[in-house]
């Protein structure tokens, strides 16, 4: 039984984004894996504190995520 762990900054996604991901996820493990394994396939959307997660390093915030998503 697969389970796909994922990580995002908290304030960044909202929940339906997360059900899209965690769905999406789900379907790409099946493709994989067969139909029989959709409903023993586990997704985690695990959310960090904005200003926890460093890249390059730097702190990366909600806001950060937001400015590179708009473009800037």
């Amino acid at each position: 039984m697969p389970l796909v762990v994922i990580k995002g900054i908290e304030g960044v996604f909202s929940a339906a984004q997360k059900q899209e991901v965690i769905k999406k996820i789900t379907d790409t493990m099946v493709s994989v894996e067969g139909e029989r394994m959709r409903a023993i396939t586990w997704v985690l959307f695990e959310e960090v504190k904005s200003g926890d997660w460093g890249i390059g390093g730097k702190c990366f915030t909600a806001e950060d995520v937001k400015k590179v998503q708009a473009g800037g």
